[in-house]
């Protein structure tokens, strides 16, 4: 029979390494399995308080349409930029429509800012730019342009404005049907966009 030594008796990190795995184990399962559980046990949508402005970002302020919910996957608010996602469906049998207001830092004029994302919109594989684009202003003053596009089988408006140094830029997009039953909503909540001239 072997003898036993002092430093065998006192090997105390050693005894202490097995239990502290398995906790450092069971921990790291608990998180790869428990937060997708929590994630889907979280609502993506959430409701809006009708007729109280929303800040997306950097000062900008709408009143999102009655009905709408935001949407907190895309939605980003933040002091020098911000994303508000907002979804509208007037029949749960329906795909809701997209309502999107981007707000981000920007030196260039309205035409540049048009210009820009007319080209992210073309850009996407499948949408096209339809009709003519047209002046657009909101009770707040500010002015901007306005157009449309198609993708598929859905169809999609657009209008940026430019506001001391930001670019605002508003997406819409729907099946057309649903697209047509929502959009005075939307073409009056867009109306409400102002910026209150911080940053």
């Amino acid at each position: 029979m072997g003898r036993v030594t002092r430093s065998q008796h006192t090997d105390l990190p050693g005894t202490l390494a097995l239990p502290l795995a398995l906790v450092i184990v069971l921990v790291l399962a608990g998180l790869t399995f428990g937060l997708p559980l929590l994630d889907r046990a979280v609502p993506a949508q959430r409701a809006v308080p009708a007729g109280e402005s929303y800040e997306v970002g950097a000062g900008v302020t709408i009143v999102p349409p009655p009905g709408a919910t935001l949407d907190v996957t895309g939605t980003r608010p933040g002091g020098t930029q911000g994303t508000a996602l907002f979804q509208l469906s007037t029949r749960p049998d329906e795909s809701p429509v997209r309502y999107a207001i981007a707000v981000q830092p920007f030196d260039g004029d309205l035409t540049a800012a048009a210009v820009r994302l007319r080209q992210r919109i073309t850009g996407t594989s499948g949408h096209r730019l339809t009709g003519t684009q047209l002046a657009v202003s909101t009770a707040g003053g500010l002015a901007g342009v306005q157009g449309g596009y198609t993708a598929g089988g859905r169809g999609g408006r657009y209008a940026v404005f430019v506001a001391h140094g930001l670019t605002i830029e508003v997406t819409v997009s729907g099946d057309d049907r649903e697209l047509a039953r929502t959009l005075a909503a939307i073409d009056a909540s867009t109306r409400t966009l102002r910026h209150e001239g911080r940053r």
